[in-house]
């Protein structure tokens, strides 16, 4: 059996992943000390084919979550300031678009690696439950990639740009790539997840939440089917499908208790501890990630010029709804005669030192990747795309969410839906409601449908909310965002505008791999 330098491999993935030119020196020079990686050890391959970055600033920031506050407060660093203002940036630290490229291929690359050496063994049924890991996470790793750099998955998807799908183990310095196109990179990330996910089993992990069992994978699989949007609604068929795998018959028993962690104290990490607590049944992947989200966003004077702050509550965590406004999480807001931030404490700011004397550190955060909330939300979007005949499932699903997240005893009805919806006008930046008009490559009908929709978003906002999700229903649904800033003397201004056709709804390339010769995402301003 070949047996493959896992070293030498290592060194192969960056070449692949930023293209620095200082690979050849190393090379040109014979490892020594290497672990080679055998059937025996295969699995541990895949500790490293999980990204360990996280969309949520990116998503946040670039999201209608977050205005602009005076100039005398400062941004985190030149990275927020870029995301906020849809800016194409060359930074390269944490939460930026270099690091996410690179962490996604990286961990592509560890799973092309153990694929590899599973396949020179002839597939050894004994391992089938690496493989299945091995690919649900391969594809996990191009859906993330999608996400950011590509547009929404729509009827132009064969023209738009998306991403190589990477299959095999790289054994050339800076290979060249094309994107293809997105609908090639759906049908592959489809091709990996349904293939993969039979052969997961639940019972060959330690800690199985930071692992893709077969829970998280219908999870996954719900996500991706309703992004993936079929003319025939056949996705959203799907979505109900995988999304029941992990309700099961009673999905309140599985939902979070949104009641009980209000109830826990807001300093320090308590909320946010018990937020992704891996004993909780409403997490379903736990990811660690390098990032400084915990505080850019979070109970810190820093990063407090681009935040999500008293202009935008009244769209989030203060909003009324037709529950009316009675959450169980309380916004925490910092004390100042201008707040500028009030948010949720979900996400919390973990420590990692460096150096001691020096004062380094480096930041993380846990991001609750897949919970039972989302995956309740995904079906009751699907249960209203499919029309008429299944309102009544979908309002099922909303009012679970509802009773769970709010303190309201008054049901959803498509009457008070309607009701609350239909007579609200719609949001403009200096006059702001929860309703934006919506704008998506799919039909929606007029009436009853899209007030029902703007229900779902409405909930879903609420829910994500500092998780980064709210950008992939913006690019979903067509919204119209627009950037305000705050000045001192109060008075809020539009400063720029993401129409449905900007092309800054997918991110740019970074620089280096653009430099290389990659095809950058095109731009009009």
């Amino acid at each position: 059996m070949k047996k493959y330098g896992y070293t030498l491999f290592v060194s192969l993935v960056l070449l692949m992943g930023t293209l620095l030119a200082s690979c050849s020196d190393f090379l040109s020079k014979v490892p020594d000390s290497r672990t080679e990686v055998t059937l025996d050890n295969v699995n541990k391959l895949l500790l490293s084919a999980y990204p360990t970055t996280a969309f949520c600033q990116i998503g946040e920031l670039s999201s209608d979550n977050t205005d602009a506050y005076p100039s005398n407060f400062s941004s985190f660093n030149r990275l927020q300031e870029d995301t906020y203002k849809w800016a194409d940036t060359g930074q390269n630290n944490e939460d930026s678009p270099s690091t996410i490229w690179e962490s996604c291929y990286m961990a592509v690359a560890s799973c092309n690696m153990a694929l590899a050496t599973i396949e020179e063994a002839g597939n050894p049924a004994y391992l089938d439950a690496v493989r299945g890991e091995a690919l649900v996470c391969r594809a996990y790793a191009h859906f993330l990639l999608s996400n950011v750099f590509c547009k929404a998955y729509s009827s132009t998807a064969n023209a738009d740009l998306g991403m190589h799908y990477m299959k095999t183990v790289e054994t050339v310095v800076s290979p060249h790539y094309e994107r293809g196109t997105l609908e090639d990179l759906y049908k592959n990330i489809e091709s990996d997840l349904l293939e993969g996910m039979p052969l997961l089993s639940d019972n060959v992990y330690a800690v199985p939440k930071y692992h893709f069992t077969k829970r998280a994978a219908y999870a996954f699989a719900a996500r991706f089917y309703l992004y993936y949007v079929k003319a025939d609604k056949s996705n959203y068929d799907k979505v109900i499908e995988y999304a029941g795998k992990i309700l099961g018959d009673n999905p309140a028993l599985v939902v979070r208790d949104w009641r009980a962690l209000g109830a826990l104290g807001e300093n320090g990490n308590v909320q946010p501890n018990a937020y992704v607590d891996v004993g909780n049944d409403a997490n379903i992947l736990l990811v660690s990630a390098s990032s400084y989200w915990g505080y850019v966003h979070g109970p810190t004077d820093l990063g407090e010029r681009y935040s999500h702050g008293p202009m935008v509550i009244s769209e989030t965590c203060s909003s009324v709804g037709p529950w009316g406004n009675g959450y169980y999480m309380k916004p925490w807001s910092n004390a100042s005669s201008l707040p500028t931030k009030y948010i949720l404490r979900k996400v919390g700011e973990y420590t990692e030192v460096v150096d001691a004397i020096a004062g380094t550190i480096n930041g993380h955060i846990l991001n609750a990747a897949f919970t039972t909330d989302e995956i309740l939300l995904c079906r009751a979007e699907a249960y209203i795309m499919k029309g008429s005949a299944f309102y009544p499932q979908a309002l099922a699903d909303l009012n679970i969410w509802q009773t769970a997240f709010t303190s309201t005893n008054t049901a959803l009805t498509v009457a008070s839906i309607n009701d609350f919806y239909g007579n609200l006008a719609y949001y403009k930046p200096l006059e702001p409601t929860v309703k934006k008009e919506l704008h998506p490559d799919f039909a929606i009908e007029d009436g009853t449908q899209e007030n029902l929709i703007h229900c779902l978003l409405h909930a879903r906002r609420l829910t994500t909310l500092h998780e980064g999700l709210r950008w992939q229903d913006i690019k979903r649904y067509g919204i119209v965002i627009y950037r305000r800033s705050l000045s001192n003397s109060g008075a809020i201004s539009v400063t720029d505008e993401l129409k449905v056709d900007d092309p800054r709804r997918a991110i740019q390339l970074p620089s280096d791999v653009i430099s290389a010769g990659a095809q950058p995402n095109p731009r009009n301003k």
